[in-house]
């Protein structure tokens, strides 16, 4: 058997875990976009064929967002090649920290503590940050979580750590269960989502409102981000799926 072919069957043998959001019309969007749009273009009754046209934001559901939704000149979407979305997976596990604080932000510490127990996360990694928050997703008034000011208690990612991954461990990308990489309070205190823009900045591609990540073990896997070749585009809806160890 060609060496691919015997890839292939060996990889089928393992254990694969949706990581994707169904994308509907009533999902949590950023406040800034419209809800799903579809519109009939022809019925299988009259002419034969069941063809539809959709409305979609570029951050509806689970999503990809390229360096250029926040900095500008930096890598679009159609800049990130394929064998950057396929990579090895290392899941933070804080679901017990956001239950205690929903406003959590992951820490250099957390990382540490994460090291210790799992070893060095190496460079070209993708880390996520399962807070357990994708539950609410069908919520979508929990799922943001407003508080009677307006401020959204929602965990994220602080800038150390981010500065930490990007700059010290040299990881390729990061992804989290929420609509923002900033914590709701930290981007209400900030009036922006800076941890949002630090890491496109660094010319780094994240992925947001990620599904299931409380099935992934911490180590041990490969994420697969797959996406569409649109020109230009700054992210846009994708599927996401992790390959993990049957034990």
């Amino acid at each position: 058997m060609h060496a691919l072919y015997q890839l292939l069957q060996d990889l089928k043998g393992y254990k694969w875990v949706n990581l994707t959001h169904e994308v509907n019309d009533q999902i949590p969007i950023y406040h800034t976009f419209n809800p799903l749009q579809e519109k009939q273009i022809s019925k299988m009754e009259q002419d034969r064929v069941h063809s539809l046209e959709y409305t979609i934001g570029s951050s509806h559901g689970t999503h990809i967002d390229a360096p250029s939704h926040f900095a500008e000149g930096k890598r679009t979407l159609q800049d990130i090649p394929q064998n950057e979305r396929v990579l090895p997976l290392y899941v933070i596990h804080l679901e017990d920290k956001v239950k205690d604080d929903p406003g959590y932000a992951v820490t250099v510490e957390d990382i540490k503590d994460f090291e210790e127990t799992y070893g060095q996360i190496p460079e070209g990694s993708f880390v996520a940050f399962s807070s357990g928050w994708y539950k609410r997703f069908d919520d979508p008034d929990a799922f943001v979580n407003k508080d009677k000011e307006g401020v959204e208690h929602t965990p994220g990612w602080s800038i150390p750590a981010l500065e930490f991954l990007s700059r010290t461990r040299r990881v390729t990308a990061i992804g989290h269960e929420t609509l923002n990489t900033d914590s709701g309070v930290d981007a209400a205190e900030q009036g922006f989502l800076d941890a949002q823009y630090y890491w496109l900045a660094e010319d780094k591609y994240q992925v947001e409102l990620l599904a299931n990540l409380d099935q992934v073990p911490a180590v041990g896997s490969i994420i697969f981000v797959a996406v569409p070749h649109i020109k230009d585009s700054p992210g846009f809806p994708a599927e996401v799926f992790a390959v993990i160890p049957n034990n």
